[in-house]
């Protein structure tokens, strides 16, 4: 039966990230822990002058097989699994001479590492780790008589328990460390049962794993009384989730959806062309804008929108300089994206104490394949991450008139903006900007109608004589069930639209827009996004 004390007299330790290794294994030396060891950890205790004996020796097996078989053996995983003053158990250590062991410390080939870094198949493979799991799973299920770490974080938490408790550690503690051992060894099992299945090609395995380790804990969720936390993942697609943050206070649940959304948004322009610029709000963009420079972009993104913008989040495609720096600071704003800000915008932005700067190193490649999760009563969806861009697809005029030039860069403008808009969505744009957004209605038809009311108060704010829909596109995520959609945007002034078609009632709506003199482009792909 537990006990809530159990003494440290014997550890096991076999580590891939040596860091701390040494000064936390010269503590427990200090306390009369005999230590064993495997091969590389043996040699790094060695070296520094710790008395260690090596698994090889114990078990009278040598690593063998490229040190794929090292510690699956009875004197390794009996010493971890056997119940302390249990009878039987201690007759069958005491037969074969079995000898406890009390802290397991273990950290695993870094698989996740290689994956990353782009390994090969058989890198990655190699980096599997067997004997690492297998013993972290005995200790932490006989977690009422062992310790195991697998996490160089909680050395410190074991050294400072150990020291005020003569050299044992809590149950409290032991079942905290089996928690976070049996979460790791999930991770890393998802992990690689996603990358097989990956590159194995099966698009719906039988069974699906999600793995994440702890960003950090949330001041609290969506609202104040959910709690929250943020698990980073395998992915390694620059965003939010790799973002170094400079300044400022740690980002809320809000703050990263918004911040996602924003850097997803961005992604889809080229940094090598215009500078590109959105303005998110509760996920939605209420503003995207492009131009020479990133300052010029901004402006024409806020102009979309100025009253919405305040308190959104921004993300830029390229480094943040000085003279965006000096517009973003003149309004509240909760935080900024970017691939990089140089010393000049980082200064200005330091004197905006409560603003969060993230810098992320790169824009995530918005080809790249990759899966989107959501949860639902009962289970989780996912989906390939929806890749398809404009600059793609073979684009069909089914109108008597075709576009301008310019009406045609402002329609692709339109749709890779439209794609990160919550659906029915609508996006009206002109001169590489939006103009007015309508999102998240239930009927079509209302979307345009928002988005030509967000034109005309758009106008207003920066004094313009007429709505800014006038001479405008509009780019739909969805095709048109009527046309009464499309005749709401040719009041507002829309001169030419693009949508994916595909409506039993597209004939009537393409003579809709005949009627109207407009042009219409047909994308043959539709970007829902609820």
């Amino acid at each position: 039966m537990a006990t809530d004390l159990r003494r440290i007299e014997r550890a096991l330790l076999s580590v891939s990230d040596k860091t701390g290794l040494v000064d936390f294994a010269r503590f427990l030396h200090g306390r009369g822990v005999a230590l064993v060891s495997t091969g590389g950890t043996r040699d790094a205790l060695a070296a520094a002058g710790l008395p260690v004996t090596e698994v090889a020796d114990l078990t009278g097996f040598p690593e063998m097989m490229d040190g794929r078989l090292k510690t699956l053996h009875p004197l390794v995983h009996g010493g971890l699994l056997a119940i302390r003053e249990n009878p039987s158990h201690e007759a069958a250590m005491l037969a074969h001479n079995i000898r406890p062991i009390d802290l397991l410390v273990v950290n695993l080939y870094p698989f996740e590492a290689t994956v990353a870094r782009g390994g090969s198949v058989a890198d990655c493979v190699e980096n599997i780790d067997i004997g690492g799991p297998a013993m972290i799973r005995g200790a932490a299920k006989n977690h009422d008589d062992v310790a195991v770490v697998v996490d160089v974080a909680d050395y410190a938490r074991v050294r400072d328990e150990m020291e005020a408790n003569d050299g044992a550690i809590t149950l409290k503690t032991r079942r905290g460390l089996a928690q976070k051992a049996y979460a790791r060894t999930a991770a890393y099992d998802a992990g690689i049962a996603s990358h097989l299945a990956a590159t194995a090609l099966e698009e719906a395995p039988a069974f699906r794993a999600l793995g994440g380790t702890l960003g950090e804990a949330l001041r609290y969720g969506e609202n104040p009384h959910q709690k929250a936390a943020f698990y980073r993942t395998l992915d390694a697609r620059p965003g939010v989730g790799s973002a170094e943050l400079i300044q400022g206070k740690a980002l809320s649940y809000n703050n990263i959806g918004d911040a996602d959304a924003a850097f997803e948004m961005v992604a889809e322009f080229d940094p090598a062309g215009p500078a590109a610029v959105a303005i998110i709000k509760h996920a939605n963009p209420c503003g995207v804008g492009t131009g020479a420079t990133p300052a010029e972009a901004y402006a024409r993104a806020l102009r979309c929108d100025p009253v919405s913008a305040f308190g959104g989040v921004v993300a830029v495609n390229r480094a943040v300089d000085a003279a965006l720096a000096a517009e973003l600071a003149k309004i509240f704003t909760e935080a900024i994206i970017a691939p990089d800000a140089d010393e000049e915008a980082r200064a200005i932005l330091g004197a905006k104490k409560n603003l969060r700067l993230l810098l992320t190193g790169g824009l995530p490649d918005r080809r790249a394949a990759g899966q989107v999760w959501r949860t639902v009563a009962g289970g989780f969806l996912v989906q390939d991450r929806d890749g398809a861009t404009v600059d793609d697809l073979d684009l069909k005029v089914v109108t008597k008139r075709a576009p301008t030039s310019e009406e045609m860069e402002d329609l692709a403008f339109g749709f890779r903006v439209v794609k990160h808009v919550k659906s029915n969505a609508i996006v009206f744009a002109r001169g590489g900007a939006t103009v007015g957004i309508g999102a998240g209605q239930m009927s079509r038809v209302d979307s345009v109608r928002t988005a030509a009311w967000k034109a005309e108060e758009a106008a207003k704010a920066a004094g313009a004589a007429e709505s800014l829909a006038r001479g405008a596109v509009m780019a739909s995520d969805a095709f048109f069930p009527f046309a009464d959609g499309l005749e709401a945007a040719v009041a507002a002034g829309i001169t030419a639209v693009i949508q994916p078609g595909g409506s039993l009632r597209d004939a009537e709506v393409v003579a809709a827009a005949d009627k109207a003199g407009i042009a219409m482009v047909l994308t043959g792909v539709r970007h829902f996004k609820h």
